[in-house]
């Protein structure tokens, strides 16, 4: 039986709650060298691409800046065409979203970034909430949930007739426009599309229009649900299973032995969660200032307020009043039971997917993930910049080699022959016939 081959990404940290920033180790989150150590890493290890996330306005809580948010960070795009100025090989996909921008100018950055470095390029198309970010653009305001994902399809669809060049129209609720396309023949047709949607209208837009779908869905058996469920939906459009791929986001800690990995985790969480950040995170649920109460004390024993002014602003929380109080119902009975402070229980909640041991052991786990279709891959994120992925690189990768999941060099020459997805024009003429059935 033929192995499947395990796809990597690798996330730049920063925007998350699981950087180290006080480690001695840790680097800055906005010069050059630390993208450049980060990229040239992550290409020596034949990794299929770098991740860059991104924030359209720094967070708030209490009227203050949230801790956790890169202050500084310069525009995704251009980090991007700078990352594959230094490289020749690896991918570079960039957050960008469909809510607060209009398809012909994004179409042309992104077309541009796919012919500077060679069709290596791709978007993560997210929607924005809130009126908080939307208050940085000229509208001011923010769509309902079912109407972002209805702009982002249809946002997409307007890409794509402007990326295959000549004359355009397309016309929808959110979009009404014509012109012609300039663009060159795109080396890979058009850039890549990642999407990461856990809702049900997320599953849909990454089934009918993405080639990457990013999941959160930790244990073997949950992923192999998701996995299956996104996958059974590409046939509706016309689309093959190989032609989305699923990877979720994960972590990894390597000791010399298992032991030496647990105490590395245990300290690892410690820093990511000190006694202020779990408090802050208790304080997006319950919507309360709990700055009095004790991080390595009992949660709270008052109800979260359920009004609809947020202490916390931008992506930090977004709960609506009924999702707080049943979280919060959740979180009493999870520390009850197993006797959690308030920062014991947030290392607990807010724990990602983690591989941890033996460079061995963790080799063996990603590959059992992968050839069990519970994930084509990962997408992993370090703890520190721009280091996190050294020891990886240099003891994981080439024993996900040696078992033959795992390429030895690069073989295509774009990002999306490099992820073994179909070409383009099958894609789109599949899913053009699937529409007109």
């Amino acid at each position: 039986m033929t192995k499947k081959q395990v796809i990597l990404g690798a996330q730049f940290p920063g925007v998350n709650n699981f950087t180290v920033w006080s480690d001695p180790a840790a680097g800055s989150q906005i010069e050059f060298s630390s993208f450049r150590h980060f990229a040239e890493t992550v290409e020596r290890g034949k990794f299929d691409f770098i991740f860059l996330a991104e924030g359209l306005r720094i967070r708030e809580q209490k009227g203050r800046f949230h801790e956790l948010d890169v202050a500084g960070r310069p525009n995704t795009l251009a980090i991007l065409t700078a990352i594959a100025s230094i490289t020749e090989h690896v991918g570079v996909i960039g957050t960008l979203t469909t809510t607060f921008n209009e398809p012909y100018p994004l179409a042309r950055q992104l077309a541009t970034l796919d012919i500077l470095s060679g069709g290596r390029s791709g978007w993560n198309v997210v929607t924005s909430p809130g009126a908080f970010t939307g208050a940085n653009f000229r509208r001011g305001d923010h769509l309902p949930h079912a109407e972002r994902y209805e702009r982002a399809r249809a946002f997409i669809d307007a890409a794509q007739k402007i990326w295959a060049g000549g004359e355009f129209s397309f016309n929808s609720r959110h979009f009404d426009i014509a012109g012609h396309s300039a663009l060159a023949l795109l080396p890979q047709g058009a850039p890549i599309i990642a999407q990461a949607g856990d809702s049900d209208e997320g599953r849909e837009l990454a089934a009918s229009h993405a080639d990457l779908i990013y999941s959160r869905h930790g244990s073997i058996e949950a992923g192999q649900a998701f996995y299956a469920d996104v996958k059974k939906r590409l046939a509706k459009y016309g689309r093959s299973p190989d032609a989305l791929k699923i990877l979720p986001g994960a972590n990894f800690i390597i000791g010399d032995t298992e032991e030496d990995a647990q105490e590395k985790l245990k300290a690892i969480r410690l820093q990511q969660v000190s006694p202020r950040n779990a408090i802050v995170f208790l304080e997006q649920v319950w919507n309360r200032d709990l700055s009095n109460y004790d991080a390595d004390g009992p949660l709270p024993d008052i109800e979260p307020d359920v009004s609809e002014e947020r202490l916390a602003q931008g992506r930090a929380n977004n709960q609506d009043s009924k999702s707080r109080l049943e979280t919060a119902r959740l979180w009493r009975e999870l520390a009850e039971r197993d006797r959690l402070s308030i920062r014991e229980l947030t290392i607990r909640v807010t724990a990602r997917q983690h591989f941890i041991g033996t460079p061995d052991n963790i080799a063996n786990e990603i590959n059992r993930y992968v050839q069990a279709d519970a994930a084509d891959g990962f997408v992993f994120a370090p703890h520190l910049t721009p280091g996190g992925f050294d020891e990886f690189v240099q003891k994981v990768v080439p024993l996900l080699q040696e078992r033959g999941v795992y390429r030895t060099d690069y073989s295509g020459g774009t990002l999306r022959s490099n992820l073994g997805l179909p070409d383009l024009s099958e894609r789109v003429l599949t899913r053009d016939l699937a529409a007109a059935v």
